[in-house]
């Protein structure tokens, strides 16, 4: 595999090729058709891209073929894709195009009642399912890939403008420059060996940064096939491996335990899956995946803003992530002084016992490929403060230099002056075999301080069992004495945010309001009573 400096080489590498590049559903377009299909994308925008105009335009799209092929087009043309989270609404939905300079909005018409009543001024809407989309793209139907540009094109063209979680504020928009986009591409296709006989199924939404660097870049790179799934669906995911030939898959957020509670079949193993490569499976379920499909799930880490990476190590312990790259310098600081944690200490049984102490923040002190946000110079100057890149992440480090995540920043818990990490008890309490989604978080203390809160929805039904559950938690002999939920929350299902990512801030802002299904532990006591 030759590295290319640019996403605009990946796609010229297509043309001529013959071979299946794209499917979805019953359409498969061949690597020459998909480069031709984004030449010819390329050239139309370029006739509509204002003069003077940033080279920006947003796509609201579910995975449809039209989404890399304007991805690929963006490449062509040295332009920016704004990826518009599909679950965004009125005045938040249109400043999000207009925050990134879309003059041109790529769109489909189950997406059109989205826009009705926004006020867009200078922003032209394509509807790619649309007899006028397809009279407006055949007098470029000769395209050539290169042939038409909104100005050079190299490795520092923006290519993507990709929102980041708005969980305390606006969503920021990251910038990925072809050049970093083409590198991570090619590093995680050497990492998993990616070749021309690959197929990569993206069923993460393609307006998330997971699906493009993690997913499309490195079967860009590696000379892979592409095959979309227009919405993620765990009862369809092995019938669409089957009928692709699917080899790599990508996944964030709770799409693991979705895929565990479709019903077993005696064929879960019949497949030609591979790898599974993501976040926040948690090790209990990564561990039953791999009994249940023989696929081992890869854990990494690395900030949607590309200041930071963990290098998945062969033979990590339990739980961690990994090291650092050589040619990196991370450390996990305390976040108000600055200074370095001191390092992780277990005991026999496998618990943290210096985690008030241990915990902190991940910074990069190196060199970091953080490119900052698009027109937002505070958030650029409080991510890098210091001359550090700043994650947002809370993580612990052992003796041997394994890295553990422990949550976001926002997910620290302070009980009885001592600080907790929801990650880590999470982890314990996805160990119950009834529980088939966990999220922990903090509710206020009514002296100082915060209380351990959990939600939790059952694999079956049935009604929650309060005294199987406390004796669950005795038995855990890495649970600290602190770390034990004092209440407990029973939903249906949890919340979730559009990247399948359980909604945290939702559920920490709706604290004790809701008390139906809500049980508590008395203090000093161990089992658990219902709220009322």
């Amino acid at each position: 595999m030759d590295d290319l400096p640019t996403v605009a080489e990946l796609v010229q590498r297509q043309w001529r090729d013959h071979r299946v590049g794209l499917s979805c559903q019953d359409l498969a377009l061949s690597r020459h058709q998909t480069a031709a299909g984004a030449a010819a994308r390329a050239a139309l925008l370029v006739d509509l891209m204002p003069r003077g105009a940033e080279p920006h335009f947003g796509v609201l799209l579910d995975n449809t073929p039209e989404f890399p092929l304007w991805l690929s087009a963006a490449a062509l043309a040295g332009a920016a894709v704004a990826g518009v989270n599909t679950t965004r609404r009125g005045p938040e939905l249109a400043r999000d195009i207009l925050h990134t300079d879309c003059r041109v909005l790529i769109t489909e018409r189950a997406r059109l009642p989205l826009l009705d009543g926004l006020d867009l001024p200078g922003v032209r809407v394509l509807v790619t399912d649309d007899e006028a989309y397809a009279e407006l793209l055949a007098p470029y139907a000769d395209a050539v890939p290169g042939e038409s540009t909104l100005g050079p094109v190299g490795p520092g063209s923006r290519m993507l403008l990709y929102f980041t979680s708005g969980s305390t504020g606006a969503p920021k928009a990251a910038i990925c420059t072809q050049g970093r986009l083409a590198a991570a591409g090619a590093s995680l296709a050497r990492h998993f060996r990616v070749g021309e006989d690959d197929v990569h199924y993206i069923c993460m939404p393609m307006f998330h940064g997971n699906a493009v660097i993690a997913n499309w870049a490195p079967a860009m790179a590696g000379g892979a096939s592409v095959a979309l799934r227009g919405r993620f669906s765990a009862s369809g995911f092995l019938d669409d491996v089957r009928r692709f030939g699917a080899t790599y898959f990508t996944y964030v957020g709770r799409a693991v335990q979705y895929l565990l509670a479709v019903p077993e079949r005696p064929d879960d193993r019949a497949h030609t899956l591979r790898t599974g490569f993501g976040t926040e499976a948690g090790a209990a379920d990564a561990a039953r995946f791999e009994a249940r499909f023989g696929v081992r799930l890869i854990e990494g880490y690395g900030s949607s803003e590309g200041g930071a990476a963990i290098q998945r190590t062969p033979g990590a312990p339990r739980g961690a992530i990994g090291r650092a790259g050589p040619a990196d310098d991370l450390a996990v600081v305390d976040p108000d002084t600055g200074r370095e944690c001191p390092r992780a200490v277990f005991s026999a049984s496998g618990r943290l016992v210096n985690g008030d102490e241990a915990i902190g923040e991940l910074v990069n002190r190196g060199r970091s490929l953080f490119e900052g946000y698009w027109h937002h110079p505070e958030a650029d100057a409080e991510r890098t403060r210091g001359g550090w890149y700043w994650t947002g992440d809370l993580f612990f480090r052992d003796a041997e230099g394994f890295l553990y995540f422990a949550g976001r920043t926002d997910d620290r818990l302070r009980v009885d002056s001592e600080n907790l990490a929801a990650a880590m008890i999470e982890n314990i309490l996805a160990r119950w075999e009834r529980a088939s989604a966990v999220a922990v978080y903090a509710v206020p203390d009514p002296v100082s301080g915060d209380q351990v809160m959990a939600a939790l929805s059952l694999r079956d039904p049935a009604r929650f069992d309060p005294q199987e559950f406390a004796a669950f938690l005795s038995a855990q002999p890495d649970l600290g004495t602190k770390m034990a939920p004092r209440f407990v929350r029973v939903l249906p299902e949890l919340p979730l945010t559009a990247t399948n990512k359980i909604h945290r801030s939702r559920l920490r802002a709706e604290g004790l309001a809701s008390r139906e299904g809500t049980w508590w532990r008395p203090p000093g006591e161990g089992d658990y009573r219902e709220l009322t």
